[in-house]
């Protein structure tokens, strides 16, 4: 951690400051965006001594980078393409994630690839899988996860019972990681306020502010307020993901790099409907199809549909959830039906636009451009390499720079809660002793907090009110909802219930059952109203029952046109302002 200090809170105070802070000076360099990119940029150039300020137009990782498989892994897939380098990159990634990076955020997760054809499969699929084991060692750490084995369809059996046994012949199991996505986003964010970026969400960039061709910053606007404020800096980073090129239209045009959406979605499932030790990879006429454990569920995905309506809320229809249950129930001894369904979301990959026509086939390698002087934009690419996009954004931001800036130390830099999380770890049972918690809880604290943990738990100390579950999804104790407030950023309900926890997918009710309670615990530390309380949980109700009606449309534009008949979040920008 930076000089020995404790890891910065993004809270309503922290937020207010930074604001105040980019209307005052002069920055090196301005993101613009926060997800996982934009977050990755903001962290690499503040521990490269530049004075950063990140701006984000909702809630951090509101885009793709909550609405992803939540895996991080080199892309098998990407070996049949012969894309050996960018398989290679991101098993380098996924070991430094692993092993020094985030260790309480990503771990290990095993995958069982069915095998369905005798004689020529398992030396192709296991030639392959060798191949990625091999290609992960090749980076100076371990891997970070076991190696490979070849099983028969009766061991297979005994990991996976729920699988067919007409539906394959034998099996391949393997290891990648996982994340919880949204979460590392925000500790990524966290991380790099602790090294002194300046951090707002909620802010959204309006426009550019320019010296003749150059970009000298932007104008942001404060959605909480509806004030606006200039942001001067001599770099600007566009990390937008799928709104690339809309924020290039504010420069005036078209620029270097087109971004085409491409629909991915998935569903959760409760972990008792598939019986199974392991996750399962399949095969699809497109791509693949993964069955991931997530705690006490299964997520199940993806699809890869061209999307070309609303960038903010997509849509999953009808259609797209059968496709996946049908896939899935080809090779489920008890098939899955709707009722078995959680949770659903949807999520927009950024994909280069080449020349294809199918979005499956598009690019996830990631491109740097240098459109106009003082902007640098950074798009494509995939969630576990963002580390290595950052780093490249970066590199472009120093050649604009007139003073010579250091290089990129971001594969040795741990984000905040990790240092010390493997003692804590192995010290749980002491600690659920000392605050009168189960050790399964303190287990699940540490994986979402780390060593930040003692921040949580102090919480608890000053109300011990809060050491209880949340009634509805006792999953998450009701302290969690006060520091996602207090030092995570959240600044509304849906922000709580959707990405600092995952209630909204990992319940039937969709986070219904806990609206109220979530609302009020949030109410004091974001000084709401009763008012604001009401608008808040009504906002939450109609989303959630704009959603469950998309998903009964057949088609994407039906699905979109329902989805978006729920208000935007509150509070709203003033009429006079918009």
């Amino acid at each position: 951690m930076a000089s020995g200090r404790s890891a910065a809170r993004l809270g309503p105070a922290e937020r207010a400051e930074a604001l105040e802070r980019m209307a005052a000076q002069e920055f090196d360099v301005v993101v613009v965006g926060g997800g996982v990119v934009g977050a990755g940029v903001a962290l690499d150039a503040a521990t490269r001594g530049l004075d950063v300020a990140l701006v984000e137009a909702r809630d951090f990782a509101s885009g793709t980078s909550s609405r992803s498989s939540k895996l991080i892994h080199g892309g098998l897939r990407y070996l049949e393409q012969l894309n050996f380098e960018l398989v290679r990159e991101a098993l380098q990634e996924r070991a430094l994630l692993l092993q020094r990076i985030a260790p309480h955020l990503v771990r290990p997760v095993p995958f069982l690839f069915p095998l369905t054809h005798y004689a020529w499969e398992r030396p192709y699929v296991g030639a392959g899988v060798a191949l990625y084991d091999t290609l992960g060692l090749a980076t100076g750490l371990t891997r970070g996860v076991p190696g490979h084995r070849h099983l028969s369809r009766s061991r297979a059996l005994r990991l996976a019972p729920a699988l067919k046994k007409s539906a394959f012949t034998g099996a391949v199991q393997y290891w990648d990681a996982q994340v919880d996505d949204a979460r590392f986003v925000m500790t990524t964010l966290r991380t790099a306020a602790t090294y002194g970026a300046h951090i707002a969400q909620r802010a959204q960039v309006v426009g550019f502010l320019r010296e003749g061709e150059r970009v000298t910053g932007v104008r942001v606007r404060d959605l909480e307020c509806g004030e606006e404020l200039e942001v001067r800096a001599q770099q600007v980073v566009n990390a937008t993901g799928v709104w690339t090129d809309d924020i290039q239209e504010l420069v005036g045009g078209r620029g270097q790099i087109h971004v085409r959406a491409s629909k991915g979605i998935h569903l959760v499932v409760p972990r008792d409907r598939i019986h199974s030790l392991t996750g399962i990879i399949l095969r699809t006429e497109k791509s693949v199809l993964f069955v991931i454990p997530w705690g006490r569920h299964w997520i199940i995905g993806t699809t890869d549909t061209e999307w070309t309506l609303d960038k903010s809320h997509p849509a999953a229809s009808r259609t797209d959830i059968d496709y996946l249950l049908d896939h899935v129930n080809a090779v489920l001894s008890v098939p899955l039906t709707r009722d078995d369904v959680e949770g659903v979301y949807a999520g927009l990959r950024p994909l280069l636009s080449g020349e294809s026509d199918e979005t499956s086939k598009l690019s996830r390698e990631h491109v740097v451009a240098h459109p106009v002087p003082g902007l640098v934009m950074i798009a494509g690419g995939k969630y576990t390499t963002y580390r290595v996009m950052a780093q490249d954004a970066v590199n472009a931001v120093a050649h604009g720079l007139d003073q010579r800036v250091p290089r990129s130390c971001t594969d040795r830099i741990p984000l905040v809660g990790a240092e010390g999380y493997q003692a804590l770890w192995n010290s749980r049972g002491r600690i659920a002793q000392t605050s009168g918690l189960h050790v399964a809880r303190i287990e699940h604290l540490l994986q979402r907090y780390g060593s930040l943990i003692d921040e949580v738990l102090e919480l608890i100390e000053r109300d011990p009110s809060l050491g209880r579950p949340l009634t509805g999804a006792d999953d998450y104790l009701r302290a969690e909802i006060v520091y996602a407030a207090t030092h995570e950023g959240a600044r509304h309900l849906n922000d709580v219930l959707t990405r600092r926890t995952r209630i909204s997918i990992e319940t039937f009710h969709r986070g219904m059952a806990v609206a109220q309670e979530a609302a009020e615990l949030m109410a004091k530390p974001l000084d709401w109203d009763g008012e604001q309380v009401k608008r808040e949980v009504e906002y939450y109700s109609k989303r959630v029952e704009s959603e469950r009606r998309s998903q009964e449309q057949d088609s994407d534009q039906e699905a979109d046109a329902i989805r978006l008949g729920a208000p935007e979040i509150v509070p709203v920008v003033a009429p006079e302002h918009s």
